[in-house]
């Protein structure tokens, strides 16, 4: 996935909306054209800057504690296996606890402010990472292994230098999901229970029948997840060539 790509497939997609709206005659109200959600999009671009700016920021912190505490927790089970034992069920079994389900939660113990949606954020990107390291760490080359057990190598520096590095890829693998999956933790977040944020903004939008801008805040909560994922993208590539 890169740039040119994108591109093309954002304008095809806007070609085929163009279209469905002239051949239907759909009211605007339903289906806003795009030169409709154009206009609504730079008439009210100060306040979806400002809204964009509160998600920009739960998605980043989101992102960042998610994937640390995930890349500690495959480090722990991938050493320990006390720890695969206890903590690889309850990983699994809180799989089946659907995590939007802990929205209205979050919102009533850490209240309306960012902070319930950055971890909603954390919840939903979480398991990915840590799945995704952890299987990279148990699949180190047995050749690789047994290279540094001849050299004498200690097992902190057989972890950092050889099992870290061959699950760089598999860490990116994750990171692409993370990506994807931390804006609509915090859209999610947001659509519960906020007074700021993109999601709130829709909401808001969508209850006064601006119809317009709401589709104009998804188009440019779609833009964010497009440059995030094309930005981790390029991480993860970097990782698969240092390995």
């Amino acid at each position: 996935m890169n740039w040119k790509h994108s591109i093309i497939s954002a304008v095809a997609l806007i070609i085929v909306w163009q279209v469905i709206v002239i051949t239907t005659g759909v009211q605007s109200f339903i289906l806003p054209s795009p030169l409709k959600v154009a206009k609504a999009l730079w008439f009210y671009r100060e306040l979806i800057a400002e809204h964009a700016w509160v998600t920009i920021i739960e998605v980043f912190l989101g992102m960042v504690i998610g994937t640390t505490l995930g890349i500690l927790t495959a480090i722990h089970l991938a050493t320990s296996a006390a720890a695969r034992a206890i903590l690889r069920p309850i990983l699994v079994f809180s799989q089946a606890v659907p995590v939007f389900a802990l929205a209205p939660i979050l919102v009533l113990w850490f209240g309306y402010g960012i902070w319930s949606k950055i971890i909603m954020a954390v919840l939903i990107i979480y398991f990915p990472v840590t799945s995704a390291f952890f299987d990279g760490l148990m699949k180190t080359p047995a050749g690789y292994l047994d290279l540094a057990k001849t050299m004498g190598a200690t097992r902190v520096r057989t972890l950092w230098h050889i099992r870290f590095k061959a699950a760089l890829p598999s860490l990116g693998s994750g990171l692409r999901l993370a990506a994807v999956y931390a804006p609509i933790g915090a859209v999610i977040g947001e659509w519960v229970g906020a007074s700021k944020g993109l999601g709130y903004l829709m909401l808001l939008a969508n209850g006064r029948v601006k119809i317009d801008l709401m589709f104009a805040t998804l188009i440019v909560l779609a833009v964010l997840t497009v440059c995030l994922h094309l930005s981790v993208d390029i991480l993860a590539r970097r990782l698969a060539k240092d390995h």
